[in-house]
């Protein structure tokens, strides 16, 4: 009789743990329930930091702002059915916003749900997931679990950035292996997003086409702020002496007071511009597509004429909406590397005029803002309340900046100046309401910074119960929400005279303040400029949790501010 040796195993938890950590991922924002409980927890003990949210849609945001600003894809964990589709809204968002993030979630073992034979939250949630994410991935044998991840992570960081989905059913988890065999399984990746160095032809015609041009343009998307790539970038702008307007989460790329900032002139420099460089930006609804009388077109699908340098990562961008004369493959830093590489020192300045015309407009519009922005109303309105902000920013320019909303995303995307890269965060391409705690979480998390987030109630209402979660982990993060009483403002009426009151109208003077109190972080209820700039400096000061209710005019705002001819009515009315 020989005595039995016994061979250390590990389980199916602890490979996925080791398999993220072993690729730098330390964060995992999550809600945890079954068949996820237990992952959250050893995942913890593991030395990872789980933050846990109440919803699985404002984790998934937290993951998917992680993303943006780390450069690894945020990790987000949820349950499975309910739970991976409330995930699924931030994953498709992050998608759509290039920012990488992996939505990793518990599902029903495979051979009931094929047979739909009616499992505890029965779904098919990779088919689901599929059409809105970079790549979907199922892992049914813990030997798998190494490649899933690096199958993951190179999936969500690889070319254009985005979202990945990867399903692990319960029965996954029940699994081990031999520990040494376990541990070889692992993958570290490497390199998971090459440099992409563009043609020098292709540099040569883009080269060709700027020096050509008399009234040339830089068009700065996030997707250069991403890149890391502002130090090139900088040298480009000021060697080129082009003017560059920068899109709302690529301001700070450079100072927003920088002399070639052309963002006070942007109705100006977009139809008169002859040759634009994109960089790291895409001409969707945003910019109007290319076209209509924002870029100098006669109708709405008309294009002005405009010639383009597009330096993107995603060779099938170009041409998506206007011809593209000169695209530029590659990652921002090598594409604007290259083009630095080719002017020399020599190149030619823009014409003066060109310069001189913008200078002009920008001394105005700036002129007329100051003016706006001295004005002190009782109550107050965006603008007066966003002064004080746009004062803090000056101060502090290393505070994280998070924004949503209608009018108070649109007041403030105009207003409040940026100093920095990556230090204004908002609600990206598709305008989604929601983000704004989720990304507060994480910009805390992540960067150790203080955090402004600046929401228009009805937007902190898609996220406010988030404000527990910023108490329990004692987040430096201060939330100022602008309160006019309802959507876009608090005036409309129910036109039949019944009891309920119009859709767009929330409670009167609600105390938004006290849900702060509620959970042991600080409340402030400002009616004034001086209330609210003493209620952010003591935030500030102390670090702790803090929601300033700033209380506005409720005829203050418009509806859907600047997108307002996407309503059928209002498009009517102006037709």
């Amino acid at each position: 009789m020989t005595d039995s040796i016994q061979v250390a195993e590990i389980d199916s938890f602890h490979l996925l743990i080791e398999g993220l950590k072993l690729n730098g991922i330390e964060t995992i924002y999550a809600l945890p329930g079954i068949p996820i409980t237990d992952l959250c927890r050893k995942a913890q003990a593991a030395g990872m930091r789980v933050i846990s949210f109440r919803h699985e849609q404002h984790a998934g945001n937290a993951a998917a702002i992680a993303g943006f600003l780390t450069q690894k894809p945020g990790v987000c964990l949820t349950v499975s059915a309910p739970g991976f589709l409330n995930g699924l809204t931030a994953l498709a968002n992050a998608t759509t916003n290039c920012f990488p993030m992996i939505l990793i979630s518990g599902s029903s073992e495979r051979e009931i749900v094929d047979l739909q034979q009616g499992d505890y939250e029965e779904m098919d949630q990779l088919a689901i997931a599929k059409p809105l994410c970079k790549a979907a991935y199922r892992v049914l044998e813990a030997e798998d679990i190494g490649v899933g991840i690096a199958r993951a992570i190179r999936s969500a960081l690889s070319g254009r950035p985005g979202g990945v989905y990867l399903d692990l059913p319960a029965k996954l988890f029940t699994q081990s292996l031999p520990i040494e065999e376990g541990r070889q399984s692992l993958i570290k990746v490497v390199d998971p997003a090459p440099r992409q160095i563009p043609a020098p032809e292709a540099v040569a015609r883009a080269l060709e086409l700027l020096k050509g041009a008399k009234k040339p343009l830089i068009l700065l998307g996030k997707g250069a702020a991403y890149a890391r790539a502002e130090n090139e970038i900088r040298q480009l702008v000021e060697k080129t002496g082009i003017p560059y307007l920068p899109m709302s989460m690529a301001k700070g790329i450079l100072p927003d007071t920088h002399e070639q900032s052309a963002a006070a002139a942007r109705s100006y420099v977009l139809p008169e511009a002859d040759v634009v460089v994109l960089i790291g930006a895409r001409l969707n609804w945003l910019l109007s597509h290319g076209k209509g009388k924002t870029w100098g077109g006669k109708t709405s699908k008309t294009w002005g004429g405009q010639q383009y340098i597009q330096i993107d990562i995603s060779p099938i961008e170009a041409d998506s909406n206007v011809p593209i004369a000169a695209p530029l493959v590659g990652d921002v830093g090598s594409c604007v590397s290259a083009l630095l590489a080719g002017i020399g020192n020599n190149w030619a300045k823009p014409p003066a005029d060109w310069i001189g015309a913008i200078a002009d407009r920008r001394t105005k519009n700036v002129a007329k803002m100051a003016e706006t922005l001295a004005k002190n109303p009782s109550p107050m309105n965006f603008q007066s309340a966003l002064a004080v902000v746009r004062d803090v920013l000056r101060d502090q320019p290393d505070t994280v900046l998070v924004n949503e909303g209608a009018n108070a995303l649109d007041f403030t995307r105009s207003i409040v100046d940026m100093y920095k890269p990556r230090k204004r965060l908002d609600v990206g391409t598709w305008g989604i309401m929601g983000i704004g705690m989720g990304f507060s979480v994480a910009a805390a998390v992540e960067t150790g910074e203080q955090v402004l987030s600046i929401e228009g109630d009805s937007a902190f209402g898609f996220s406010g119960m988030e404000v527990e979660t910023i108490c329990r982990y004692n987040l430096p993060v201060c939330i100022v929400v602008m309160n006019n009483n309802g959507v876009y403002k608090g005036t409309d009426v129910n036109p039949t005279g019944g009891p309920d009151v119009a859709p767009t109208v929330f409670v009167k003077n609600a105390r938004y303040d006290q849900m702060m109190v509620a959970f042991g972080g600080v409340g402030v209820y400002a009616t004034t400029p001086e209330e609210l700039r003493q209620g952010i400096d003591e935030a500030f000061r102390s670090r702790r949790p803090t929601l300033i209710n700033a209380v506005i005019d409720e005829t203050a705002g418009t509806e859907s501010g600047r997108i307002t001819s996407l309503n059928p009515t209002a498009a009517k009315k102006t037709a």
